[in-house]
């Protein structure tokens, strides 16, 4: 939609309140509200200002000032507001300069897609990502001084098949054990549909729902292909969704990757593919039925790998899900519909347009613009460099012996380990002022400081199992 045509939407809809919603370094949604009387034309080359120096990442105090500038085409009606509220995600901008805002990661995929286009490669880069999810009854979390704690529950839980429930109906998924059992063991299939049927509202176009491997309420609904930033748009709008429509419920949904111990943890594999004036550039006659481009596209991946591990698994608790034996690649290989390898080729469909591959170690809690975008940036460098892949691993990797496993690379074991890769194989991201070196020196910086320094300083848990009786 243009100004004008989001301006007569909003009247149609008989809409009084306008919400801007943007993003903030790390991937959270931000926003503010304004009455529909402050929507006018000009909003959307004046925009309106707000405090830039409280938003996570963002700028300091003494430079606060910005501007929110309302993209119309992402004009939609918010599906939870009371009031009738239009919905419009946004760009940052500086008041000042009025370029774009480098540390906005709308902007930076907004970039990452011109930059494709400047190289002649393609024109257009497809990401569609799976994510998965817990939808919990109860959770619990605290860390002071003197103690730390969580708790999180479903009635799903298998841990909770002793427990009273007054009466307990059994019915729980046996751990690892959860894909795609029918009621009444997928007590959550109404409310993924719920979910899927607003997503659908809002635009987005849905493929699937089903509950996912773990016991306690892990499901996973996913939605089809679309270009970088329309598909970055589109992952917020899911969690948005999937979060609220699980308070509607009296239930509440995280995409924390690990909050379940002896399960599998929640990842977010993400197909990907580059077309060129409407055709699929992946398609070809070499392995899986690949193409030079496309070989050396998951070459690229492949190489960078390490590096993109800081963005695409962004948390400490990303690694408490890549590692052995839950279905999470940690070991840097390539194949076809070997799930155990850090990028697949499915092999569901001959339709060259079908043809794409899949990185499987990324997790959703990671911020889908900057993710999408690395990963893209990655891929094309290694188009540009003709960086081969190597040979693919048709093999089970959870049972290959130390012997076979030792000369084949690996992802970061934390966080910590990801960002000193990243702080030496950053260049790639920097083509075409894609990404800056002020954002991946502040990415760095921020984890550091916020995460890995704070989590670092206090007792576990566990640590009073191993050592209070040293």
């Amino acid at each position: 939609m243009t100004p004008k045509e989001v301006i007569d939407f909003a009247k149609k809809n008989n809409t009084v309140m306008v919400d801007l919603k943007f993003m903030d370094l790390l991937g959270t949604w931000q926003h503010f509200t304004v009455p529909t009387s402050e929507l006018e034309e000009s909003i959307f080359e004046e925009g309106l200002g707000f405090d830039g120096s409280s938003i996570r990442g963002w700028q300091a105090i003494h430079a606060s000032d910005m501007l929110v500038i309302p993209d119309a085409a992402t004009g939609v009606m918010d599906p939870f507001t009371q009031a009738s509220t239009l919905s419009m995600l946004c760009n940052i901008v500086d008041p000042i300069t009025k370029e774009k805002y480098t540390r906005d990661p709308r902007n930076i995929a907004q970039k990452a897609e011109a930059y494709l286009k400047s190289t002649g490669l393609g024109d257009t880069a497809y990401f569609g990502p799976e994510p998965e999810f817990f939808v919990f009854d109860d959770v619990r979390y605290e860390s002071d001084v003197n103690h730390a704690a969580y708790y999180v529950d479903s009635r799903e839980g298998n841990w909770n098949t002793g427990r009273d429930e007054g009466p307990n109906l059994g019915y729980k998924p046996r751990y690892k054990e959860g894909y795609f059992p029918v009621s009444p063991t997928d007590s959550l299939n109404d409310i993924r549909t719920e979910m899927t049927l607003l997503m659908e509202k809002v635009g987005i176009q849905m493929e699937c729902h089903h509950h996912e491997v773990a016991s306690g309420g892990q499901c996973e609904i996913d939605m089809r292909f679309a270009s970088l930033v329309k598909c970055a748009d589109n992952l917020m709008w899911y969690k948005y969704i999937v979060k609220n429509v699980a308070r509607r419920h009296n239930k509440t949904a995280t995409f924390m990757p690990k909050p379940i111990f002896g399960d599998n943890g929640s990842g977010m594999h993400v197909h990907q593919s580059i077309w060129k004036d409407g055709k699929p550039l992946f398609a070809g006659n070499g392995y899986a039925g690949f193409s030079e481009m496309g070989m050396y596209y998951i070459g690229g991946i492949l190489k960078h790998s390490r590096a993109l591990a800081a963005f695409v698994a962004p948390g400490t608790n990303s690694y408490k899900r890549l590692v052995p034996g839950f279905e999470a690649p940690v070991t840097l290989a390539y194949s076809s519909r070997n799930r155990s390898a850090a990028v697949r080729i499915p092999m569901y469909s001959p339709s060259p347009k079908a043809k794409r591959l899949e990185v499987r170690f990324p997790d959703p809690s990671c911020n889908g613009y900057l993710a999408f975008s690395a990963m893209l940036m990655a891929g094309l460098d290694g188009i540009e460099n003709k960086t081969d892949p190597g040979e693919p691993l048709d093999k089970d990797i959870y049972a290959l012996g130390p012997e076979e496993l030792a000369n084949i690379p690996r992802l970061p074991a934390s966080l910590e380990e990801a960002l000193e890769v990243l702080e030496g194989d950053h260049q790639f991201l920097l083509k075409g002022d894609v990404f800056t070196q002020d954002v991946v020196d502040r990415w760095i910086s921020y984890k550091r400081e916020v995460e890995i320094d704070e989590m670092q300083l206090r007792p576990h848990p566990y640590e009073f199992f191993l050592y209070y009786d040293a």
